[in-house]
Parts: C-alpha cells; structure tokens; sequence
C-alpha cells in the first residue's frame, strides 16, 4: 500500500515553526524539490505560536504540527505511490528544520491476505 514516515523533530529553531508563512515556504519549498504533487493545503495559526499544516497529496499525505516553545515538530508523512519522493522529502525536512534530534519510524502499509474472522456468541 505504502510507506509512512512518522518523526519526530527536537532542537528546532522556533522562528522556522512559529508562524504559517515561514513555515508554508518551507513545506512548499520541499514538497517541490521532492517531486510529491499537492491536491490540497491547509493552515491553521495557534495563539501565540504554533502551527498545524496538512497537505492532500496525490501520493496521500504530509502532516506537520509544531510547538515552538519546545522546539518540537511532530511530522508524518504518507506515499503510496514512491517511497523514494517520501523519503526524500524526510531528508529535505531535516534539512531545512536542522534539528539537533530526530526520532523516525517508517512503517510499510500493506494488505495481507485475506482471512475469514470467526466469531463466537
């Protein structure tokens, strides 16, 4: 079915997470370079600071919320059609945020065979 990149990023400079402008050139930014196609974005600005990102990709998905007041940017990103724009999309994130910390967990969507559940009454 897919890939699906779930990290978690520490040490983040806040003024890269703290406001949707910076942070929508970024996303934008990599979202080219990495060759994913955006059906749809959304933003939403959180009082004082904070953003909260989602692109609707013609591949899935690419999440983004952030917390600058503890440096931290929780990101998730789904590809069901290239695992090689996924990843390259990671690594140009981590490029841009430069955080002293990542936490990364990659996990393979797939459909098994199917299987006749039993229940019991």
């Amino acid at each position: 079915m897919g890939i699906h990149i779930i990290a978690e990023l520490l040490g983040v400079d806040e003024t890269k997470i703290s406001r949707v402008s910076q942070l929508r050139s970024i996303m934008d930014r990599v979202i080219s370079l990495s060759g994913l196609s955006v059906v749809a974005s959304s933003f939403h600005q959180f009082r004082p600071h904070g953003v909260s990102a989602v692109y609707l990709l013609r591949e899935s998905h690419l999440s983004v919320h952030t917390w600058p007041e503890y440096s931290y940017v929780a990101l998730d990103i789904f590809s069901c059609a290239s695992e090689e724009k996924a990843f390259k999309a990671f690594e140009l994130l981590v490029e841009e945020f430069q955080p002293k910390t990542v936490k990364k967990k990659v996990l393979r969507r797939e459909i098994d065979e199917p299987r006749e559940i039993l229940h019991s009454s």
